[in-house]
């Protein structure tokens, strides 16, 4: 069975997390916000993704893109499919990504389908739409994901509608709690969301191939064993949220940071996540600068490096110049003392700055002179190396995602 996913605010981040856990040509981006994966839903470890919203199971295709024959279908099939929701009170809703509708005509649809589902002997609630599509949050506390749940995605793609059915959403709470519920946290340092740590986890490449997982015959449990083998380093750890969500996929977890202060927060963090959370992976959190320490064994990087000086407002262009100078000339002696310290083939992923001006994207200089430190930066089929840049509107320090492979 195929997969339909609903990307998040900034697709290309998805689509390269995605193309870096299965092989390209199983994936095929649908509009602005979808794509389809060749790899049935259950197969897909969803809730390790921070790039997608919205798990489906594609249901068929439809051979045009006309809402109304869309719900015309949709009346006309459902009652078959009755038979295998649970008794009790069936929650309904329809979410509508690309095609040419109206919220009040989604509604009104909502509440044909509703009379089609009572005609048939079953009691219903339908969740109305207050946009085309559902968010989280209607999903998951009207329990459109349960089996008693029915959220119906419609997706336009290339004069076609697909038709899908909702299996997962992301878990909103959870991220919340992971996120805001921390003792300890630093926005001086900048707060670094889990869904961006997850993306930049999976960047990373140290996570088990589809293929290794299918060739090993391995479950979702099995896998995750497997990756408590390997330590994930975090050479810029911070409060730790990087660290954290790697030990919640299972990996070993090892940070190191030049303030002590913030290893006493990583600490601290994760021990308040290991007091709640059942984590099978194991962490060291020390202090020591990214540019010159010495780490003991690890098998991959994902992080966040240093940003530099933080800006409410546009800096004045030679303040800027010289902050841009001085993050480059780090994050050039930290990608040295990486290169000593692994193998050709190594792969990271790390969050660098780019800094957002009236003319567009500032970049790290240091990113020019990859080839001389001895890395090339891994291109996506999927996604474009300039989309790969995690920015909030009004913010002047974005952050780069680069996939980073030792020559």
């Amino acid at each position: 069975m195929q997969s339909l996913l609903i990307l998040g605010r900034q697709p290309a981040l998805g689509l390269a997390e995605l193309e870096s856990w299965c092989a390209a040509d199983k994936i095929m981006p649908i509009g602005n916000n979808a794509v389809t994966v060749d790899i049935d839903p259950a197969e897909l470890p969803f809730f390790r993704f921070g790039g997608s919203i919205k798990l489906t199971k594609v249901l068929t295709e439809l051979p045009h893109a006309d809402f109304k024959k869309a719900i015309e279908y949709i009346n006309k099939t459902i009652p078959e499919h009755l038979q295998y929701i649970p008794e009790g009170k069936i929650k309904f809703g329809i979410s509508v990504y690309g095609l040419r509708v109206q919220t009040n005509d989604i509604n009104r649809a909502t509440l044909h389908i509703k009379k089609t589902i009572k005609a048939a002997g079953r009691s219903v609630r339908v969740v109305p739409n207050n946009e085309p599509s559902l968010n989280s949050a209607q999903v998951l506390h009207n329990q459109l994901t349960s089996p008693v749940g029915m959220e119906l995605v419609l997706v336009h793609n290339n004069g076609k509608t697909i038709l899908a059915q909702t299996v997962a959403e992301q878990d909103i709470e959870a991220y919340a709690a992971r996120d805001q519920k921390r003792p300890k946290r630093d926005a001086k340092v900048g707060m670094l969301p889990p869904k961006l740590a997850q993306i930049i986890i999976n960047l990373s490449g140290n996570n088990f191939t589809r293929q290794q997982v299918t060739e090993a015959g391995l479950n979702t449990t099995q896998e995750n064993s497997l990756a408590s083998l390997a330590t994930l380093l975090d050479p810029f750890c911070g409060t730790g949220v990087v660290l954290q969500e790697a030990l919640l996929m299972g990996f070993n977890a090892y940070g190191t940071d030049l303030d002590k202060r913030m290893v006493e927060y990583s600490q601290a963090n994760l021990e308040w996540l290991t007091s709640r959370q059942n984590v099978s992976g194991s962490y060291k959190v020390s202090a020591g600068d990214a540019t010159t320490t010495t780490w003991e064994p690890f098998h991959g990087i994902a992080g966040e490096t240093y940003l530099g000086r933080p800006f409410s407002a546009q800096p004045d262009p030679k303040v800027l110049q010289e902050v841009m100078q001085d993050v480059s000339f780090i994050h050039k002696k930290f990608l040295q003392n990486v290169a000593r310290q692994t193998e050709p083939g190594f792969r990271m992923c790390i969050a660098v700055p780019a800094w957002k001006t009236s003319s567009g994207f500032k970049h790290l200089k240091t990113l020019d002179n990859l080839e001389e430190l001895g890395y090339t930066r891994m291109e996506f089929v999927h996604a474009k190396a300039e989309d790969l840049i995690y920015h909030r509107e009004g913010q002047v320090v974005a952050r780069e995602l680069v996939v980073l492979v030792r020559k």
